[in-house]
């Protein structure tokens, strides 16, 4: 349904924004047999540091996002998965000062390994309920009510 009355939200007449660099990042809720889900904390020195996100990272030229996750999965906790294991669930797209992010999010229930951090960051396993009250980067805090619905 199209028209005034779509539930549409429509923002006022203005000077638009203007465009910024699309920056394409992946990411991954990792999902035990508890239900719960691992987060990291960014550490001190990057960009946000001290945030809690879900694992992920930039997405590289010619890799798709679903390479990008394996890869980044390997780097940053030393666990094996495949792109088979990987569920797209939702995706996250926010406007930052100087780009803007768009961060497909998978589920992923099956991996080989123990999670560990390799990058000097904390990690968390917490059900979506209460990963509220963390303290999480604009484009990730949203995606925790989505989980919680699911989960």
């Amino acid at each position: 349904m199209t028209g005034p009355d779509s539930g549409c939200l429509r923002v006022a007449a203005g000077d638009p924004l203007p465009p910024l660099p699309l920056l394409l990042v992946a990411a991954v809720a990792m999902v035990d047999i508890d239900g719960r889900v691992l987060v990291a904390q960014r550490p001190t020195g990057k960009a946000m540091a001290g945030l809690w996100e879900f694992p992920g990272g930039k997405v590289d030229a010619g890799e798709t996002p679903e390479a990008c996750v394996v890869r980044e999965l390997r780097e940053e906790l030393g666990v094996d998965i495949t792109e088979s294991c990987l569920a797209p669930f939702t995706f996250a797209s926010h406007r930052y000062d100087r780009e803007h992010l768009l961060m497909p999010l998978y589920l992923c229930r099956v991996w080989k390994g123990t999670p560990h951090p390799r990058e000097g960051q904390a990690l968390k396993w917490l059900r979506p309920l209460a990963m509220t009250s963390l303290a999480m980067p604009p484009a990730d805090a949203p995606l925790v009510a989505m989980l919680r619905d699911y989960l």
